[in-house]
C-alpha cells in the first residue's frame, strides 16, 4: 500500500531518471542523472520507497515501480 505523496521537482527528476533505465541503479547513478547531492538523493529515495513508487530489489539499488511510472 502506498502513501499519498506530493511530488516536488527533485522527486519527479528521480522518477524520470529511473524510468529510463532497464535495471536497478545505485545512488551514484541517480546523482549523476539528476544533478542532486548524495544526501538529497538518499532522503528523496526513502520518501519514494515509503510511498511505493520506488523499489529496492537489490541492496542499495533502486528501480521505479509500475505505480511510480504512473506518477510521471
Amino acid at each position: 500500500m502506498s502513501k499519498d505523496i506530493v511530488l516536488d521537482d527533485d522527486l519527479k527528476a528521480i522518477l524520470k531518471s529511473l524510468s529510463k533505465l532497464k535495471e536497478p541503479v545505485g545512488g551514484k547513478e541517480i546523482e549523476s542523472a539528476t544533478g542532486l547531492s548524495s544526501s538529497k538523493v538518499s532522503s528523496k529515495i526513502k520518501k519514494l520507497k515509503d510511498a511505493g513508487l520506488v523499489d529496492s530489489p537489490v541492496r542499495c539499488k533502486y528501480s521505479i515501480t509500475s505505480e511510480g511510472k504512473g506518477k510521471i
